[in-house]
Order: structure tokens, then sequence, then C-alpha cells
């Protein structure tokens, strides 16, 4: 017995205490922005694979970087897409009109117009490219940086940004946050400020067009920050067990609200390889590359369409202005952090693409950015006349009472009278 507590005690005395290892951002203000320990492939250097070849045979496009443009703005590789050049003009287009739209109305919060915004700058090519691999009827489920998503389907920009003053004009009456927009006719799905809910939400209606025998398809968007929460491993689990005709996309703009990716992303290597877990096909994409986005979405969109089940991308880019108006980013991150990024600007790559393949030049270019300005103020004008949040009418209080319940329980029907409404 003695031996024995003996041989307790002396194991007692050499025990390593337990310990936690507490993430901490790899670049905080002060540091020099570095990017070298990111896994950037070389542009036309990763395979294509058939749409039709099984997830098991393509682990390693979860940890490559699939790209198509090289520094002199060529196409390169097996990933090069057949577009014309009508399309790419008008992804540019569209693109500018975004980021001009985001500026006013970042600048229209600062003038108290509204109370909120969130802009999308440098993530553009993202929502941009991926609406034009879809068809009208399928589905978006977006997040808050998704815009060009109802920019390049051609929604109204004055109702966006009545939206966004909450004005008499606003389609949403009121309803809504500034930004959290609804366009069921553009494929864009109601917005939730609860981050996260709308990817499984996503898997939902992929399972139920499949039920009905449709060949819409649906597409979820998630940040990397949100992608910490439960609701997107319960999304990865539902859309690979019913194969749901759904492509579940993860934006890596590097920063949630003050978190870098780094920390949200774990152990893995990547955000791409969580979907290995699911058994998902997985990519890891440049955001930057307007052609890349394009092929890849048109890649996955047509899997989903052949009922080949699900794909799991996570679009690697940069969130270049502050989380929201609310924020500021020299808090927590370098203020040379974006001039560092290593993928560049969208905008400027897709203008030098156009102007090496000899469908584009420096003048066109100064003349469509003088169009796209004209384009939005004209648009802000338009919404301006029709009120802001501080200015002109707004939606009247009795849209708090109706299109909310089919039969309008009593209590509300007497507080409606109580209040005159």
């Amino acid at each position: 017995m003695g031996v024995f507590l003996k041989m307790l005690t002396n194991e007692a005395e050499v025990a390593t205490p337990l310990t936690l290892a507490v993430p901490a951002s790899t670049c905080r203000p002060g540091d020099t922005p570095d990017f070298s320990d990111m896994v950037i492939s070389e542009p036309g250097v990763v395979r294509r694979p058939e749409v039709t070849e099984s997830a098991q045979d393509m682990h390693e496009l979860a940890t490559e970087l699939i790209r198509v443009l090289d520094d002199k703005g060529n196409a390169v590789g097996p990933w090069a897409p057949v577009i014309d050049t009508a399309m790419l003009v008008k992804g540019l287009t569209s693109m500018m009109v975004t980021r001009e739209f985001d500026r006013r109305m970042f600048l229209a919060q600062r003038q108290a117009k509204t109370s909120f915004f969130m802009q999308s700058t440098g993530e553009e090519a993202i929502s941009t490219g991926f609406r034009f691999a879809m068809r009208d009827d399928d589905m978006n489920f977006p997040t808050y940086r998704q815009q060009s998503l109802l920019i390049a389907g051609g929604y109204p920009l004055e109702l966006m940004m009545s939206q966004i003053y909450s004005n008499s004009h606003d389609p949403l009456r009121g309803r809504q946050l500034p930004g959290l927009y609804s366009s069921k006719d553009t494929g864009f799905f109601t917005l939730s400020g609860n981050v996260a809910t709308q990817f499984l939400q996503a898997v939902g209606w992929a399972m139920a067009s499949a039920i009905k025998g449709s060949d819409s398809v649906t597409a979820a968007w998630i940040g990397d920050g949100s992608s910490a929460e439960s609701d997107f491993f319960s999304a990865m689990l539902m859309a690979s067990s019913f194969q749901a005709p759904v492509i579940l996309n993860l934006i890596n703009n590097q920063w949630a609200i003050s978190t870098s990716q780094s920390v949200v992303r774990g152990q893995a290597a990547t955000f791409a390889v969580r979907g290995h877990g699911f058994g998902l096909p997985s990519l890891r994409v440049d955001g930057n590359d307007f052609l890349a986005v394009y092929a890849v979405a048109s890649w996955a969109v047509e899997r989903a369409r052949r009922n080949l089940g699900p794909t799991f991308i996570e679009w690697v880019t940069y969130r270049v202005g502050a989380h929201s108006s609310s924020d500021d980013p020299s808090a927590y991150r370098p203020k040379s952090e974006a001039a560092a990024w290593p993928l560049g600007d969208p905008i400027e790559r897709l203008k030098r693409h156009l102007i090496a393949s000899g469908a584009w030049t420096e003048d066109q270019h100064a003349d469509l950015e003088g169009k796209v300005k004209e384009q939005v103020r004209l648009a802000q004008a338009v919404a301006e006349e029709w009120g802001t949040l501080k200015s002109g009418p707004g939606p009247s209080p009795r849209d708090i009472f109706e299109d909310v319940y089919a039969d309008v329980p009593e209590h509300l029907q007497r507080q409606r009278r109580e209040a005159g409404l």
C-alpha cells in the first residue's frame, strides 16, 4: 500500500499542468502586414475536374488556389472560361456601379441620411461573377456584403437606396435594417440580421426545390467569422446528407468585425478543407479574379443543376473598408494592410485583362467611370426626392400591422384602433 501511495505522489509531482491555446490575430496595428504564409497558387496551374468527379478525388482543390488571370491580365489555364467581351464589360460595369453605390451610401450615412451601412469594397467580383452564372429563377440566401447580386441582376438602384433611407418608396416599408434587402423576383432572399441563419435556410430551400421537381438551384452565403456558428455546420451536414442542389459559399475576407480569419479557422489549413469532413467537393478560389469566380461558379451551378449534389467554395478576398459604418478598423489591423493584399483589386484586374486582350482602352475605362458615377448620382437624387431618414415622408405607422398575419389577432386589432391607425 505504501509503495502504491508513493507511486501516486511521484506521478503527481511530475504531472504537467493543462493549458489552453489562446488564439491571437496574426497582425495588429503597428505590425507590418505579412501574407507570406498564405498559399497562393500560380495562375492557371490548378486543374479543372469534370463536374462528375467525386469529392474524394479532388481533395487538393481545398488547399490550392484557383486563379485564371496572371499579372499581365492574360487568362490562362484550364479554368479560363469562354466568355465574350460584352459580358466582361457588363461585369466590369456592375462591379464599378457597386463600388460607387457603396461610396455614396457610406457618405450618406455620415450625413445622417441613414443610420447604418455596410460596404463590399474589394469583394465586388465574387457576387457579380457568381450572379452571372445563375438563372433568374435560382435563389440566393445572402449575407450583408452581397449587394452585387442585386446590382448584377438589374435591380433598381433607387429602390436599394430607398430601403437604406427607409423612405416612402422603401420596398420593405421600414421593417428591415438599412442594407438588408429582399427581392424574390431577383433571386435575393430576405437578408437576416442574425448571422449564419441563412446558410441553413438555403439548404432547406434547395431541398424544397428538389422535392417539387424544379431545376432551379440555390446559393448560400456566409462570412469567415459567421462560419463559427452552429448553423454553418448544420447546413453542411444537411446538404451532404440529402445531396441538396445548393452551392455553399464562404467569403474569407480576412476579418470578422475585429477578429482575424486565422483565429476563426482554427488549426485547419484553409476554410475549404472543412468540407472534406462532410464529403463535399470543396474548392478554394481567388475571389478578386472575376474570371476565376465566373468559371468556378458556373462549374458548381452545373453540378447542382445536373443533380450531382452540393459544392462548398471558399472565396479568398479582402475587406478593404470598415466592417460597417459603426466600425473603425484602425483599432484592430494595420492601416497599410489593404495595400499589401497580394491578390490585388478586382476591378483593376478585370480592366487589365480587357486592355491586354485588345478589347478595352484607358479612354473607354475613363468614359465608363464617368457614366457609372452619373448613373449612381441620378439614382440617389431620385431616392432622396422620396425621402431620407431625416427628411421627407417615410413608411406609414400602419405598416406595423399590415402584411404580417393572414388573420390579424384581436389584441393587434385593438392596439391599432387605440393608435388610431
